[in-house]
């Protein structure tokens, strides 16, 4: 496997470095430490092309809070000009990311995604009498460093990009040298990488043509339900290799439904899961409350209220929703 090089010089053009800006700003502009960086941004984007320049750039510091769905986990937030440095290193290792990735890999993806997943899964579940779902126990916080090092050193060349990968890797871990960091961008690619392994040992080795991942949520069908049970023990071992464990597997017939990305998805129709429904409520009658209370504008309910229903229109729901919506008087 041919290793990415080159890279680094291209990470510190200024041009490169401005889009890193523009990006890790959205949405965020009135932050005080955004309008702090903008202030003086040429002179805080040469300091930080001189740390990556030398391989050491400022790491760590974190800022930590947690969210509560789809269940609870801790957020960290790293510092405003970290996270300029994470857009500036990923905008030009993307490409070599993504082409490690197999097809049928979709979280943290462009063009890709949840509703890819789904339509995929769907295929599988029509064409095959069973389904063995999967998913690694704790899989940001279980990632073992000193493996994943390894993994990006197979796929980058340059010393001091590889540098730091390193120092990010170190700034935080949940139990010695294991684990990312939650809301890091480079996070995601590291995490999306390291499970990649896992897809090439499933296509390459085991030759496994119906498969879906999405980040650590794997699925593999067949129709025969013993050729399953074997490649379950074959995965499970590959996986402790690498420094992870799976939770206890799901093995079951396609006509049952497969839990898979907020969804039930049967051979012929798809279902949202009752936590899906929950969240779903939950969330419309406190943005209906925003609005009627008006501390929302109708564009701001509307901007949250699309993109929940898009979520639920890839699934039989129109009864659900009409009921709803009745109640809640929209």
């Amino acid at each position: 496997m041919k290793r990415s090089g080159g890279l680094l010089s291209l990470i510190v053009h200024p041009d490169n470095l401005r889009l890193a800006f523009w990006k890790a700003r959205k949405g965020k502009s009135y932050r005080q430490e955004v309008v702090d960086f903008r202030r003086n941004l040429e002179s805080n984007l040469r300091l930080l092309r001189q740390q990556i320049m030398e391989g050491k750039p400022e790491v760590g510091g974190y800022s930590y809070f947690n969210v509560y769905e789809p269940k609870k986990r801790q957020i960290c937030a790293a510092p405003f000009g970290q996270r300029v440095l994470h857009h500036a290193l990923m905008n030009v290792c993307h490409a070599s990311f993504e082409a490690y990735q197999i097809e049928h890999s979709y979280a943290s993806r462009k063009g890709k995604g949840t509703y890819s997943a789904i339509r995929q899964a769907c295929i599988y579940q029509k064409q095959n009498a069973f389904y063995l779902k999967l998913d690694v126990r704790r899989y940001f916080d279980s990632i073992p460093h000193s493996k994943l090092k390894e993994a990006l050193e197979r796929r980058f060349k340059e010393s001091k990009l590889l540098d730091i990968f390193n120092a990010i890797l170190d700034s935080y871990s949940v139990q010695h040298e294991h684990g990312l960091p939650i809301g890091n961008l480079t996070s995601q690619y590291f995490a999306n990488h390291y499970l990649g392994i896992a897809d090439h040992f499933l296509k390459e080795t085991l030759h496994w043509k119906s498969y879906v991942r999405y980040m650590d949520d794997m699925v593999l069908w067949c129709n025969d339900k013993a050729v399953l049970k074997q490649a379950q023990k074959g995965f499970s071992y590959f996986i402790e290799d690498m420094g992870l464990f799976l939770k206890a597997p799901c093995l079951n017939t396609s006509e049952k439904g497969l839990p898979f990305c907020g969804y039930r998805i049967y051979p012929n129709q798809i279902q949202m899961k009752t936590e899906s429904k929950k969240r779903y409520a939950i969330k419309l009658k406190r943005y209906n409350f925003l609005l009627n209370k008006g501390h929302w504008s109708q564009s701001d309910f509307q901007r949250h209220v699309l993109p929940l229903i898009a979520f639920t229109r890839h699934a039989n729901s129109t009864g659900f929703r009409a009921k709803l919506n009745e109640q809640l008087n929209i």
